[in-house]
């Protein structure tokens, strides 16, 4: 039998109030209120946090605060990874990010959804996509990417797009 937390990374509905989601999601919201009460100040403990909170980090990334994401643990990103202020990453799919990637301020990237089913919907399980986004990529500024999208290297979105 699966936990809540493996249908959640594979795509399945699941329960989002389960006890260890629960608890993995509030030390989420601690973490990353932690690295946003920092601001622009102590930049290595900023990066400490945020080491804390990835799930696969590099030497080489940059995220401007405020930062806010679900777990953490479920984004990875390449060298030289930059997000700027505002960025929102729900990341109850996986999210992958390659290298030299940029966000421009308030990129939003969405895996988490809800069942397009009213009776599934009124179940209150959801249900999260993977995002994936290549090498080399802008991604301008007020950018709402949705689940399950994949963006392909060397790619350019302009600001305020909905991919």
């Amino acid at each position: 039998m699966l936990t809540e937390k493996e249908k959640m990374v594979s795509g399945r509905l699941y329960d989002a109030s389960d006890p260890d989601l629960r608890r993995m999601h509030l030390r989420a919201r601690r973490l990353c209120g932690e690295f946003n009460a920092i601001g622009n100040g102590d930049e290595e403990k900023g990066r400490a946090l945020l080491l804390q909170l990835f799930g696969r980090t590099v030497e080489r990334f940059q995220i401007v605060p405020p930062f806010h994401c679900d777990y953490g643990w479920n984004i990875e990103v390449g060298e030289n990874f930059y997000a700027n202020t505002g960025c929102v990453i729900l990341d109850v799919g996986p999210v992958r990010i390659g290298r030299d990637v940029k966000f421009g301020p308030y990129v939003q990237i969405y895996t988490a959804c809800h069942p397009v089913d009213p009776d599934d919907r009124r179940s209150g399980l959801e249900m999260g996509h993977s995002i994936s986004i290549g090498e080399n990529v802008w991604i301008g500024g007020g950018t709402v990417v949705n689940p399950g999208v994949s963006i392909g290297r060397d790619t350019v979105i302009g600001s305020g797009s909905v991919v």
